[in-house]
């Protein structure tokens, strides 16, 4: 799979180099470019079309909100996740309403941007396998099902020694190569041990996730590889 195209639009220089740090830490994505004001912003969409859009609210000269309305305005394919430190009730209602993917606040967390770009990775590989779509396909593409802040019931629902970014990493893992893995292979392709990695593949598939196949080939033990179902 082609990296996700994104372009960071932040007023504040340091805090776009926090931005671009975090995201040359997240495989499948490539920085085509940065913005510090919304006129250069809009420029950098109108002419790289970059699959994503990582938006500050506040600008000298205006805000990302209305930059928002004009992307979706000219019917612009770019994504938009806003990253602010506007708390107003009222700045994530006109966000919902003007489509963005998610809302972080800052300061930004690295492990928070993550598991949004990640969701984000997984939407798309859905979106472009998907021909016709079920009511449990559309559960789970709108973007609202993997980013709203979970409540303490929904928490309880997973195992002890599971995590929700981690299971985030590891679909996203299936969607971006379409292929199986092994314990080791996924362990060292996220970052974890190869007995955790497998510890989170059996929960995939207690949960029908994923389905596990043996694979008998060469000499030694049989090999337990995953794939999506």
């Amino acid at each position: 799979m082609d990296k996700i195209r994104v372009v960071i639009a932040e007023d504040d220089p340091q805090i776009a180099e926090i931005q671009k740090r975090f995201l040359e830490r997240i495989d499948g994505f490539e920085l085509v470019g940065i913005a510090h004001g919304l006129t250069e912003t809009a420029d950098l969409v109108d002419i790289l079309e970059p699959e994503l859009l990582l938006l500050d609210v506040q600008f000298p000269t205006g805000t990302g909100l209305e930059l928002l309305k004009e992307i979706r305005a000219d019917d612009k394919k770019t994504d938009v996740i806003l990253i602010t430190a506007d708390k107003e009730v009222d700045t994530l209602t006109q966000a919902m309403r003007g489509g963005v993917f998610d809302y972080i606040l800052k300061p930004l967390v690295f492990e928070r941007l993550q598991e949004s770009l990640n969701n984000f990775a997984a939407h798309l590989a859905k979106l472009k396998d998907a021909e016709l779509l079920a009511q449990t396909d559309v559960d789970t593409l709108l973007p609202r099902q993997t980013t709203a802040p979970k409540d303490e019931s929904e928490k309880k629902r997973l195992p002890k020694g599971i995590d929700q970014i981690t299971l985030n990493k590891i679909m996203a893992a299936f969607a971006e190569k379409h292929t199986s893995w092994n314990a080791e292979e996924l362990g060292e392709h996220i970052g974890v041990s190869r007995t955790t990695a497998r510890r989170y593949l059996e929960y995939l598939v207690s949960v029908n996730a994923l389905e596990a196949q043996i694979n008998y080939g060469g000499l030694g033990r049989p090999e337990r590889r995953y794939v999506e179902m």
